[in-house]
């Protein structure tokens, strides 16, 4: 019988590697090996290869997970050799000659981007804003999403680094419908280019905290596939 598929994650900004928290143990109790990669919004480059350490440090096949900016570092990190599925969500997913700004700017701005502060060299999101960021949680949990959130450097949208995984490795998206930080029309269309098998719920921008059954749901719908 093939081995269980190991799952690596890739957390987005005003995040951390818990942010799949709801997902880590179910997936570890199914036999999984699970690491979440704890990455430091300090450059793409450093970003990614956080993300490749991750890979190379459990057996294949990888399942690969990206949430919103984590999206991207799949994206790149995902050419990996032992890397044979993708699951994105609610997240980016630029093309070779694309930044993640530039496929943000495609769309309109979202509403948790009025609720920003740029200081010490970091974006920093807001109380005000978590709302827009988390809104579907209880608020206890909304203010521990708040309390673990990583902030980038300014800059991290524009950098680039080479690499498309979903050109060559089959992909999973699941599109936040009530997203309120990457726009849904985006993760559609994102979704649709890169020829996603795709999931729609409706849910704010972290549907692993608000829906963790649904996503649950697809990742092992993903797995499935490595493991047959």
């Amino acid at each position: 019988m093939t081995s269980k598929a190991s799952i690596v994650f890739a957390h987005g900004l005003w995040a951390d590697g818990s942010c799949f928290s709801k997902l880590i143990p179910t997936l570890q109790a199914e036999g999984h090996e699970v690491l979440s990669s704890q990455h430091g919004l300090d450059s793409l480059e450093g970003d990614v290869a956080c993300v490749t350490r991750a890979i190379n440090h459990v057996p294949g096949p990888v399942v690969l997970v990206g949430h919103s900016y984590g999206g991207t570092l799949i994206t790149k990190a995902g050419i990996h050799d032992r890397v044979g599925a993708l699951v994105y969500i609610a997240a980016l997913a630029p093309d070779e000659d694309e930044t993640s700004q530039d496929q943000q700017d495609k769309f309109a701005r979202m509403p948790v981007f009025g609720h920003i502060d740029v200081a010490d060299g970091r974006i920093w999101l807001l109380e005000s804003g978590i709302g827009d960021f988390c809104g579907d949680l209880p608020a206890a949990e909304q203010k521990l999403v708040l309390a673990t959130s990583a902030v980038p450097v300014p800059d991290l949208f524009n950098q680039q680094v080479p690499g498309t995984a979903w050109r060559t490795k089959p992909s999973w998206y699941i599109v936040a419908n009530n997203d309120r930080t990457v726009n849904p029309d985006l993760e559609r269309a994102a979704a649709e280019r890169i020829g996603a098998k795709t999931y729609a719920v409706d849910s704010s921008h972290v549907p692993m905290l608000s829906h963790p059954d649904f996503v649950l749901d697809v990742i092992r719908d993903a797995a499935k596939t490595l493991e047959a």
